[in-house]
């Protein structure tokens, strides 16, 4: 089947700078969009940006002039270009893809496992 696994997070100091990525692989067939997420302790969890199979893009408002995503479909990867960072950055960062396989006619959500992203002095 197929999994997404996040990379590229760890410990950075404020106003410093992260990337992550996301592969997805298995018997991947098609992706139409991607998206990232996260969850602080205690926090529900929040958009962060995504991209649909059209090009639009939605940032999440904490995210919108410091945060990019971007997508290579040829590599089956999205990434996470964060600038920046505030402590109240600190989560886990969740990659999410819809993915479709014949016979099936819909998108299946798909989950990464995460990534810890913390943002401190």
């Amino acid at each position: 089947q197929v999994q997404l696994v996040e990379s590229g997070g760890g410990l950075v100091q404020p106003g410093g700078s992260l990337r992550l990525s996301c592969a997805a692989s298995g018997s991947v067939f098609s992706i139409n969009a991607w998206g990232w997420y996260r969850q602080a302790p205690g926090r529900q969890r929040e958009l962060v940006a995504d991209t649909t199979e059209d090009g639009e893009i939605n940032y999440g408002d904490f995210a919108k002039g410091r945060f990019t995503i971007s997508r290579n479909n040829a590599k089956k990867t999205v990434t996470l270009q964060m600038n920046g960072l505030i402590p109240e950055d600190t989560a886990v960062y969740y990659c999410r893809a819809y993915h479709k396989r014949p016979p099936a006619t819909v998108y299946e959500r798909l989950w990464g496992q995460g990534t810890q992203v913390t943002v401190s002095l």
